[in-house]
């Protein structure tokens, strides 16, 4: 069934007037998910997972790194071992000098660094796409945040439809027991019945006025839990009326083969998440458990590679200059204060290699990671399994429960045509004084009750039917049941 974009209806201010626009399933169903902000949610950590990728990619490039320095100071220096711990340290160059002395001028390096990790035995191969699968990982995640809320929707939907249907048969209530309360004070003022009868009468009017005000009180409740669903403005919602009149186009064959086929799968293995029936496989759900799955067995690998060496390639040019001479050690006075004498560049050094490092204690600590991860992805999977037997249970749930609704429906139906002829024969004989006044009100309560039922039954198989729908990952069944 095609989703038709329809607006509701807006407040434009005091002065104007509002008018409302009928709600109709598909179109609540396509709009909470434009609007609902943790959908918005799910759609920013896309893009996020996106950027991680480009990142990751990123890492193929190598480390080019440029400095430029200039300084002032003394370079006094004498013999004796040197460390600089966490790799701080002033480096003074120079022959060590008798004495103590003073003399300053400017000195400078410029240096350009380049390392590129040639050969990483498929880490940041692996790592790249551990990103993509992350990626992957965030759309079926927005998708199956979007399948849930539009369950969600769904249930509130037919919640505020049954309570305003409630709604309208309390006020069918009322409007009866007006005309009755009507008649009764007319022959009681006349004399041809008990005054205590016109007192039943108002009683029974203000008890179906306050049944009335209870079933509008629970249409509020549920007209703001679904306006909180599609992220809209509180407000009265006029919702779609072929669920009043029709019920859902479903043969007993497509009930029953939607049932066959819903069955649990026996001998599937923890190891093999794919051997599924196809109309679970692709429910949101299952697909956003795979795919966590698949991250976690993208994780064990990359930790195992962790304990593999690493090939890098490094290169460094080097420029100095410095206001210092270079018979300095011999004539102290060889030196000059001048800015651009000292940073100017007189000595050039280049330097390129390759580098293999291993670190072995890697062999020995990563293999506890790799056992984690591993036992990581075996939890997922068990999950998994899971997900897919609550799945079929709930699928021969939905379908026992549509069984059901379909059957109380045709009993109610049978319940209001007698309540109603019960009540009519009541009225009848109650006018020609042949009943009591507790008979017609036993009759129209009988009536009343009969109504509700008939409306809360025929509400269960449309959310039977949603619940089949949950349980399939396919909104499809419900929508293409609409007439």
């Amino acid at each position: 069934m095609n989703i038709r974009f329809i607006a509701l209806a807006a407040f434009c201010g005091l002065s104007t007037v509002s008018y409302a626009q009928t709600l109709q399933l598909p179109d609540a169903l396509q709009r909470s998910i434009q609007n609902y902000e943790k959908i918005k949610v799910k759609e920013a950590l896309i893009k996020a997972s996106q950027e991680n990728t480009n990142y990751q990619k990123s890492l193929y490039l190598p480390d080019l790194t440029v400095q430029a320095q200039q300084s002032y100071g003394t370079i006094n220096a004498q013999n004796g071992p040197l460390y600089g711990y966490g790799g701080l340290a002033s480096a003074a160059t120079s022959m060590p000098l008798a004495d103590q002395n003073w003399n300053a001028a400017f000195g400078s390096l410029y240096l350009a660094n380049i390392n590129w990790n040639l050969f990483t035995f498929g880490r940041i191969k692996n790592q790249v796409q551990l990103a993509r699968v992350e990626e992957r990982q965030s759309a079926a995640d927005l998708e199956q945040e979007k399948f849930q809320h539009q369950v969600k929707v769904g249930a509130a939907y037919f919640n505020l439809f049954a309570s305003q249907r409630i709604k309208y048969v309390q006020e069918k209530n009322l409007e009866r027991a007006q005309v009755f309360m009507s008649t009764t004070l007319s022959r009681a003022a006349s004399g041809l019945i008990p005054g205590v009868d016109a007192s039943l009468a108002k009683a029974e009017v203000s008890n179906a006025q306050s049944a009335r005000i209870k079933a509008y009180d629970m249409e509020l409740e549920y007209s703001k839990i679904l306006a909180v669903l599609l992220g809209e403005e509180y407000q009265s919602f006029t919702l779609d009326s072929v669920f009043t009149s029709k019920t859902p186009m479903l043969t007993e064959h497509e009930l029953t083969a939607r049932n066959t086929s819903a069955g649990k799968v026996s001998g599937t293995q923890a190891s093999d998440p794919i051997a599924l029936p196809l109309n679970l496989i692709n429910h949101p759900l299952l697909q956003w458990q795979k795919s966590k799955i698949s991250g976690s067995t993208k994780s064990e690998k990359i930790q195992r590679l962790q304990k593999l060496p690493s090939l890098s390639a490094f290169g460094v040019v080097q420029g100095r200059g410095s206001g210092f001479e270079s018979n300095y050690v011999q004539d102290n006075s060889a030196f000059s204060k001048s800015y651009h004498k000292g940073v100017g560049i007189q000595r050039g050094n280049y330097l390129a290699g390759l580098t293999l490092s291993w670190n072995l204690t890697n062999l020995y600590r990563f293999g506890a990671k790799v056992k984690e991860q591993k036992y990581q992805t075996q939890a997922l999977q068990n999950e998994y399994h899971l997900m897919h037997e609550e799945l079929s249970a709930q699928a021969q749930l939905a379908d026992a429960k549509l069984e059901n609704a379909v059957e109380n429906f045709e009993e109610t139906k049978i319940q209001v045509k007698a309540a109603a002829d019960a009540y009519r024969q009541n009225t009848t004989l109650y006018r020609s004084g042949l009943t009591t006044i507790v008979d017609l009100t036993q009759s129209l309560y009988a009536l009343n009750r009969a109504e509700i039922d008939l409306e809360i039954a025929r509400n269960n198989i449309w959310q039977a039917l949603l619940l089949k729908s949950a349980a399939a990952g396919e909104l499809s069944v419900l929508l293409n049941a609409i007439p």
